[in-house]
């Protein structure tokens, strides 16, 4: 519906100013802490090549008389020197003790390290070692260190404190990345909203949004009240606190914001509902806090929250069920900010949401939300408006009907729109076209609405009859009936998860009646009954007509009250304040509900069957066409059935509002011929 222009970047005064100061990298921190870990571990000559030993072998290596030296430090362990040309000896040899320092130099040692059992004892066994090294003319020297470990050991508690607040700064940073103050810490519960007016633009204006007339004219007037506020001050009016943008997905409400931030020449203030939710408890309702404290500050200015519903949903919904209590206190200092105590003078509020029903009243209420703007699905003329903004850029053939175009896309929304003008020029293109042309939109609607073709899909010749009667018998019964939807296309050729489908062109219409459903219904069966009548059997391929066919039963019985057993009654819950565990009505009436149900379905399927049986002369003559082409239109029904004899009468809007002004002009002349008359018998 609604197309956003390319931005154009603009690297205009880039490199000026502050913006050429370089920023501290946090990650320097964590460079300097792993370099002095590595110099410590480089340094200390127990982890230079030194191996743990024990106490038995050390005696062995004693009465292999191959330790030059041992030092005793604080009489808890020993270090042991080895002899040069013992260390390639076994089992020295065998252990890879490195033959240089890290210095390059000869590894003089020490060599091995361990634990002292008994001092007592040990010192004895190194005076006899050393007599015994004298008697073969070999030297051992043992001396006794005391060394302090003191400062040793304050520095590595200093060096694991330091990895730890790293570690916790880079969690912290990590949690609250995308904050204020470029999510460092301390940052979490700044607001989050990116801010449009002050040098920023979204280039997004109301000339880019096609359609959606009443909309803009409802929010450019909120761009107008914070542009001229003594326009209407004057006349004691006050400017809006909120307005909500209501509607379906893809209709639109955010871009019109967007278009806002292009069009006010206030701060405009951006963000998402999601971005108040933060696991930490507090942070959401500081977040709003500090919001609304920056827009006061740059007031008059606009807020801009999208998808608000992640924070307003409606409180005390089952509070016994793991209610988000965090999500409340945000949403209850939002109700504050908007309209408590304190003024908001010059602050307007603009949220858009798709789920209005679920969001709670204290937020919907006047004062806060003052206005509510819904935005629909566009109608025929609003669908050939965004057509026209989304083919700009596209290389069209020449005299593409752009109304055939919209006519062909009913239901569809403004996101809807763009994604098959995008698609089709994707198809053109894998296809080498120069242009794109009309077939290639077609197919793009039949890519988005069934998905891919699986050509190469491996299917029975049973099955492929199977699927060619059953997509027969929809085309036949709809063509047969004055309210189901006209045809345009029926095909064999699996699409997406389905075997078969066929396309049909929706009435765009307001109300509904009851022979409308019925009739859309009993289209919807002619599948299933066409298998019935030509196989004598039925197949799981009718699970998503079964599926439609329960739910507009259902709807006629309990929504709409269209049914006359259970009367006028609807137990639609319009306001989704939910029932909890229990139905709004009676057993002996939820019996009666699906009685009825059903006999709605039965009478449906039987009319299907007896329209059939009707012409089934016709119904073999289109599954054996679907058979040998796979794929038949309109135009093929038309040929086997005749022209449709039903034929819709659309009465247009400019039509309606051309009559009831005629109405209106023929009232007011009636009126005063009438005041003339009487005016001619008083005198």
């Amino acid at each position: 519906m609604i197309r956003m222009l390319k931005n154009k970047k603009n690297n205009k005064g880039k490199g000026k100013g502050k913006n050429n100061i370089p920023k501290f990298n946090f990650y320097w921190i964590y460079g300097i802490v792993f370099v002095i870990l590595i110099s410590i571990n480089f340094f200390n000559p127990m982890n230079s090549g030194v191996l743990k030993t024990n106490y038995s072998e050390f005696k062995q290596f004693i009465e292999n008389k191959q330790v030059r030296k041992i030092e005793v430090i604080n009489k808890k362990e020993a270090r042991v020197y080895i002899y040069n040309e013992e260390l390639q000896q076994p089992p020295h040899k065998d252990k890879n003790i490195p033959n240089k320092s890290v210095f390059g130099g000869p590894n003089n040692g020490p060599h091995y390290f361990f634990n002292i059992p008994n001092n007592e004892t040990f010192s004895i066994f190194l005076e006899e070692s050393q007599k015994s090294y004298s008697r073969e003319n070999k030297s051992l020297q043992y001396d006794y260190v005391e060394e302090d470990n003191f400062g040793r050991e304050i520095f590595g508690w200093v060096i694991f404190f330091g990895i730890m607040i790293a570690i916790w700064s880079f969690i912290m940073k990590r949690v609250s990345g995308g904050g204020a103050g470029g999510g460092q810490l301390f940052n979490i519960g700044k607001s989050k909203a990116q801010m449009f007016g002050q040098g920023k633009s979204t280039n997004v204006t109301f000339d880019n949004v096609a359609g959606l007339q009443e909309a803009k004219e409802e929010v450019n007037e909120i761009v107008d009240f914070l542009k001229n506020p003594k326009k209407y001050t004057a006349l004691g009016a006050k400017i809006p606190k909120g307005a909500l943008l209501v509607g379906p997905p893809g209709t639109g409400k955010t871009l019109i914001a967007k278009a806002v931030a292009g069009e006010a020449k206030v701060p405009f203030f951006s963000l998402s509902g999601s971005d108040f939710v933060e696991m930490f408890v507090g942070v959401g309702a500081s977040r709003v806090r500090d919001l609304f404290k920056q827009a006061k500050e740059k007031a008059p200015c606009i807020i801009f929250i999208d998808e608000i519903d992640a924070i307003g949903r409606a409180r005390g919904k089952n509070p016994n069920m793991g209610s988000n209590d965090e999500r409340e206190n945000t949403l209850n200092q939002l109700l504050t900010e908007m309209d408590g105590f304190g003024t908001n003078s010059g602050v307007i509020i603009l949220a858009a949401t798709n789920r209005a029903d679920i969001l709670d009243r204290a937020l919907m209420r006047a004062g806060r939300f003052d206005r509510q703007i819904y935005v629909d699905m566009p109608d025929l003329n609003e669908r050939k408006e965004i057509f026209e903004v989304h083919l700009k850029p596209l290389k069209l053939e020449k005299k593409l009907d752009k109304d055939f175009l919209a006519r062909q896309t009913p239901g569809f929304s403004g996101a809807d729109i763009a994604n098959i003008c995008n698609e089709a020029a994707l198809i053109a293109a894998r296809k080498k076209k120069l242009s794109v042309q009309k077939q290639d939109f077609l197919d793009a609607v039949d890519r988005i609405i069934g998905g891919l073709e699986k050509k190469n899909k491996i299917i029975s010749k049973q099955e492929k009859k199977t699927i060619a009667y059953h997509e027969a018998g929809h085309a036949t019964v709809s063509w047969m009936l004055e309210h189901a939807n006209p045809l345009v296309k029926v095909t064999i050729v699996p699409r997406g998860r389905s075997l078969g489908a066929a396309w049909y062109l929706p009435e765009e219409r307001s109300l509904t009646t009851t022979e409308q459903i019925l009739d859309e219904m009993c289209a919807a069966l002619g599948g299933r009954a066409a298998e019935s009548i030509i196989f004598n059997k039925i197949s799981t391929g009718a699970l998503s007509d079964l599926e439609k066919v329960t739910k507009q039963a259902m709807a006629m019985v309990t929504i709409y009250g269209l049914d006359e057993k259970v009367g006028n009654v609807s137990y639609y819950d319009s306001q989704n304040q939910g029932y909890g565990f229990t139905k709004p009505y009676s057993e002996e009436t939820a019996k009666i509900i699906d009685q009825e149900i059903k006999k709605i379905i039965d009478s449906q399927y039987k009319r299907a069957q007896s329209i059939l049986k009707k012409h089934e002369d016709k119904l073999h003559q289109l599954a054996n066409k679907l058979l040998e082409t796979e794929v038949i239109f309109k135009e093929d029904l038309e040929i086997i059935f005749g022209k449709r004899p039903f034929e819709k009468e659309v009465i247009k809007k400019k039509n309606i509002e051309k009559e009831v002004a005629d109405e209106t002009s023929k009232g007011d002349n009636a009126k005063t011929e009438a005041k003339k008359s009487s005016s001619k018998k008083s005198a």
